[in-house]
């Protein structure tokens, strides 16, 4: 068996599967994004007039209101067409606020089932609609939450206590989420610029993504081919603020040295990043500070959040996707919204598709609480 130091596993990814407001599909996702094209639109489930932002990357197909959460419906969307998954196989889901829909329907005195409002109830019907008998647990880690739960399945494949992890990360865009980061001033009430001089806040967006984790013994025995593999992780907090990330960034410094060891890399090994790149004002400057203290010269790096909007507990997943496309094609897409970077980031970010070459690809996500996730994705591996 191939193994990353002594004893230890490499960590394949064997499957994965994304939808957003640029449509179903991984496929659909990295084409549109390689096209500049966005899927924030003007919000039509509930009224924006009190808000100082109108736009959200809202799934179309879910803006009718049902009588379960809209959750059930994004999760037969993400499936649909899945290959069976081996029944042992670990699940971990990742949300922030979970059946938000079923919650607001409630206070509201309306008519309305009550059965995804807990984050275990999420894991406990993914589980039953894709026959899975293992361990489940939901990850909430506000918008690290996917690819935390990506660094805690990588980690349990990597020492042998498991062959297969599935991540699936989802999340709605809501009244109650759109109204709270109003409440904190950072929507914008312009599209969303990442790393754009002229920024004024993010724009929300919802999906559901998934990444099935396997060890090289069960992506034989499945007859799967690796479509790349998590080779780095690193979580870390900066214990800094309840909602604003430190200034300096030497939590996400610390999550990123942490995958960096652990994938036996440096710096220099990196080929690109896929950003968090929300397009506030605090998030984007943090990010290039500790970029700026990690890199001699930063690499070429993006943000899909132009594009995708804020998709919260799902980014993890979704941007894992992207990372591995980029790496398969050696090419970052666009940042949408861009028009003038930041002066730090002048020669890595753009708002066209930037070429590169290399085998690694750093992808962060950091959230509430101070939390900083760091993952190194691998070009895919032939076995």
């Amino acid at each position: 068996m191939e193994t990353r130091g002594p004893g230890l596993s490499v960590v394949h990814v064997a499957d994965a599967n994304a939808v957003t407001a640029l449509g179903p599909g991984a496929d659909t996702l990295w084409e549109a994004l390689l096209a500049g094209r966005s899927g924030l639109t003007p919000v039509r489930r509930f009224a924006t007039d009190n808000y100082p932002c109108h736009q959200a990357g809202c799934i179309a197909s879910l803006d009718p209101e049902p009588q379960t959460s809209r959750l059930d419906r994004l999760m037969e969307m993400v499936f649909d067409g899945i290959e069976p998954i081996p029944p042992e196989t670990t699940l971990l889901t990742a949300t922030t606020k979970g059946g938000i829909d079923q919650l607001e329907r409630v206070v509201r005195g309306q008519e309305t089932s009550r059965d995804r409002i807990l984050g275990h109830t999420i894991a406990d019907a993914m589980a039953a609609r894709l026959g899975l008998k293992g361990p489940r647990n939901n990850i909430n880690a506000a918008c690290a939450s996917a690819a935390v739960a990506l660094a805690l399945g990588a980690a349990r494949i990597q020492h042998g206590l498991v062959d297969s992890v599935l991540v699936c990360g989802l999340d709605l865009v809501s009244e109650f989420t759109f109204s709270g980061f109003a409440a904190l001033k950072a929507l914008s009430p312009d599209v969303c610029r990442p790393f754009d001089v002229a920024r004024e806040g993010l724009v929300l967006g919802e999906g559901a993504a998934y990444v099935l984790l396997m060890s090289e013994r069960a992506l034989r025995r499945t007859k799967r081919r690796s479509l790349g593999h998590l080779v780095g992780w690193g979580i870390a907090s900066d214990a800094h603020h309840v909602t604003a990330p430190s200034r300096t960034g030497e939590g996400l410094v610390l999550a990123i040295r942490q995958a960096l060891a652990g994938a036996a890399l440096t710096a220099a090994d990196v080929a690109a990043v896929n950003a968090h790149g929300t397009g506030s004002i605090y998030n984007d400057a943090m990010e290039l500070a500790a970029f700026g203290q990690l890199f001699d010269r930063l690499p070429p790096l993006h943000s899909v959040k132009g594009a995708t909007g804020h998709t919260m507990g799902a980014c993890g997943t979704i941007e894992t996707i992207v990372g591995l496309c980029s790496l398969k094609y050696q090419c970052l897409p666009p940042t949408a919204g861009l028009r003038v970077p930041e002066d730090i980031a002048r020669n890595c970010v753009a708002a066209e598709a930037q070429p590169f070459s290399g085998e690694y690809l750093l992808m962060t996500n950091s959230g509430f609480g101070g939390i900083n996730a760091a993952l190194i994705l691998g070009r895919e591996a032939s076995i």
